[in-house]
């Protein structure tokens, strides 16, 4: 079960990067800036856990940027250990269909939270902000999943 797990960790850094590229190549396409939605989920999070994040102005500006940035990449290594343990457990998919279910867990893990927290309401999103949120998520399952699928010694 550990190797599974590991295996999903690393599969799902992999999306991670492709996610992050994907990103990243469309903010220069676009001239699009950054979010600062992760930031403000983080700051939210922490705020409700009673432990806010300490400093002030740009330091503490700096540190929920860091920990946004880094809360992206827990969720999507945790996705992919997640989707490597249900394949384990024998849920296997094409790989067509396993990536799109597995960017579909990776977006809802980050959505859901952004709507809950009230830090957007997905539901006033345009298409492009779909768009900028959807084909990244994406990559990032079809990614994720297929090396899931390649690192099983089960086939």
């Amino acid at each position: 079960m550990i190797q599974s797990i590991v295996r999903g960790g690393a599969a799902g850094a992999a999306g991670t990067t492709v996610l992050n590229a994907v990103t990243y190549a469309d903010m220069a396409w676009r001239g699009r800036g950054g979010s600062d939605v992760p930031a403000q989920v983080v700051d939210r999070l922490t705020d409700h856990a009673g432990h806010p994040v300490p400093g002030a102005g740009d330091t503490r500006d700096n540190r929920l940027t860091g920990l946004g940035a880094l809360s992206g990449i827990a969720v999507g290594c945790g996705v992919g250990a997640a989707v490597s343990l249900l394949r384990r457990a024998g849920v296997r998919m094409p790989v067509w269909l396993g990536g799109a279910v597995t960017g579909v867990l990776a977006m809802a893990a980050t959505d859901l939270p952004i709507a809950r927290l009230e830090v957007s309401d997905p539901a006033e999103w345009s298409g492009a902000d779909w768009a900028s949120d959807a084909v990244p998520h994406l990559a990032y399952g079809l990614i994720t999943y297929a090396l899931v699928a390649a690192a099983d010694p089960r086939g």
